[in-house]
C-alpha cells in the first residue's frame, strides 16, 4: 500500500468521523508521547532485589536507581546526627520521587477525555441520523441516515481506541512507579543502616 493512499484512506475514515475526529487524532499522539516519556523515564536501572543488592554492595549506575544512588552518596558524605540522617536522605530523594509522577496526570486525563469525545460524536451522527429520518432524506448529501449512523459508530470505536491502550500501558507504568518508590524507601533504610554502622 503506498503512502498515498494511506493518507487518502485516512482523510476519508477523519471526514466520515466528523468534527470529533480531529480532536481525537491529537489525543492519541499525546497520549502516546506522554506513555513514551514516561516509560523512557521510570527506566530502573537495576535488575533483581534492589534491597538485597545494595546491602551486599552492587552500585546502580543508570535509570532512575542510579540518580537516586547519586542523590544519597552525596547526603552520606554530609556530617549529621544520628536522628537526621533519615530525614536528609528522604529529603535529597523527594525531587526523584515527585517526578516518578511524570505525565502520569496527561495520561489519566486522556484515558478519561478520549471515550467522552467519542461519546459526543456518537450523539452529532445520532442528531444527524435523526434529522435525516425527520426530513425523510435516506439518501442525503451530508450522508442521510447512513452517514449519521457511520458517523456514530466511527467515533465511538476512536474513542474507545485511544483510550483502552491507554489503560492498560498506564496502569502498567503504574506498578513500575510503585515498585521504584518501594526501592527508594529500601535505598533509604540500607543507607541509614551503612551510616550507623560506621
Amino acid at each position: 500500500m503506498s503512502v498515498d493512499l494511506l493518507l487518502i484512506e485516512l482523510s476519508a475514515y477523519m471526514a466520515e468521523g466528523g468534527f470529533v475526529m480531529p480532536p481525537l487524532i491529537i489525543c492519541t499522539f499525546v497520549l502516546w508521547y506522554g506513555l513514551g516519556d514516561r516509560a523512557l523515564f521510570l527506566r530502573r536501572g537495576f535488575r533483581g532485589d534492589f534491597g538485597l543488592s545494595i546491602s551486599q554492595g552492587a552500585v546502580p549506575k543508570r535509570g532512575v536507581l542510579g540518580q537516586a544512588w547519586a542523590s544519597v552518596k552525596k547526603v552520606e558524605d554530609k556530617t549529621l546526627d544520628e536522628g537526621d540522617q533519615s530525614a536528609a536522605f528522604y529529603e535529597a530523594l523527594y525531587p526523584l520521587k515527585r517526578s516518578l509522577n511524570r505525565n502520569r496526570v496527561l495520561v489519566k486525563s486522556i484515558v478519561i477525555i478520549a471515550p467522552l469525545a467519542g461519546l459526543l460524536g456518537t450523539v452529532s451522527g445520532m442528531i444527524e441520523t435523526f434529522d435525516s429520518l425527520g426530513n425523510q432524506a435516506l439518501f442525503a448529501a451530508s450522508g442521510g441516515v447512513a452517514g449519521g449512523i457511520s458517523q456514530a459508530l466511527l467515533t465511538t470505536q476512536m474513542g474507545l481506541v485511544v483510550a483502552i491502550p491507554g489503560v492498560i500501558v498506564g496502569r502498567l507504568l503504574d506498578r513500575k512507579q510503585f515498585q521504584l518508590e518501594n526501592d527508594l524507601d529500601q535505598l533509604v533504610s540500607v543507607a541509614c543502616l551503612n551510616r550507623g554502622g560506621h
